[in-house]
């Protein structure tokens, strides 16, 4: 059993792998969310004993461990393993001190984009403000599709990344960074999204053409309450949903 201690925290960053899972960013069993708790310790979701993948993640799977792994307590670690990529979410908050969760997923439609050559662009403006937002700053590429599992890939990740909320590791997946943990989730979905749109646009013959810079200003920030609070409450919404109507089913 887990401790007591960050029982909110476990349970939120549980919720968030499920999200993941919901959305498709994370099928199987990869994919892994940290939070910061101090300076030299996160969060993080674990392999337990019984592992069956991001969609059923619960709070007893998300352990208390130092940046480079090791356990603050000994039960934390007992019968769990941490993510072989724990130097991504180590990196990134050791780097940025802005930064409190740390997303890895492996969505498929971004990587089939960038294999495609298509970068994330603002290509959608009002559909989703923050992503149109987050893809006219730009989202970099770590061109190798490597197993990010030690201190020196990490940092060529972190190097690539740029200082951006969300970097694309090419043939691989994508590593998320933001303030919070539904922050962190959000953008990833909302990059997903746009990849998905980029391919159905160009499978359709289509070309893909950047929101002018005009329609970019006019897009109102609708700030943290409505981006982030009231669009975490629809993903959990979602997921609820999505259980009573397999209950139903079953």
């Amino acid at each position: 059993m887990i401790s007591r201690a960050f029982t909110e925290e476990r349970t939120l960053l549980a919720d968030a792998c499920r999200v993941l899972a919901g959305r498709r960013l994370a099928d199987g069993i990869l994919g892994h969310i940290s939070l910061r708790v101090d300076d030299d310790a996160l969060l993080v979701r674990c392999r337990g004993p019984y592992e069956r993948g991001l969609g059923h993640t619960t709070a007893d799977d998300i352990r208390l461990v130092r940046f480079d792994g090791t356990a603050i307590d000994a039960h934390e670690t007992d019968g769990w393993s941490v993510p072989n990529e724990l130097p991504i979410h180590a990196a990134v908050l050791r780097s940025r001190p802005d930064v409190a969760s740390v997303v890895h997923a492996h969505p498929r439609r971004t990587v089939i984009a960038d294999l495609a050559g298509i970068a994330i662009r603002p290509v959608v403006g009002a559909y989703d403000i923050p992503g149109a937002h987050l893809a006219a700053g730009g989202v970099p590429v770590y061109p190798r599709g490597v197993l990010v599992r030690n201190a020196g890939l990490a940092h060529e990740m972190v190097t690539a990344m740029h200082g951006r909320p969300v970097v694309i590791l090419r043939a691989h997946g994508v590593t998320s960074a933001a303030v919070s943990v539904e922050q962190a989730v959000l953008q990833a979905v909302s990059v997903d999204e746009i990849a998905g749109i980029s391919l159905e646009v160009i499978s359709a013959g289509g070309n893909l053409a950047d929101l002018p810079g005009t329609d970019l200003a006019e897009l109102p920030d609708l700030g943290s309450a409505f981006n982030t609070g009231t669009a975490w409450r629809h993903e959990i919404a979602r997921l609820r949903d999505a259980a009573s109507t397999s209950a139903s089913a079953n």
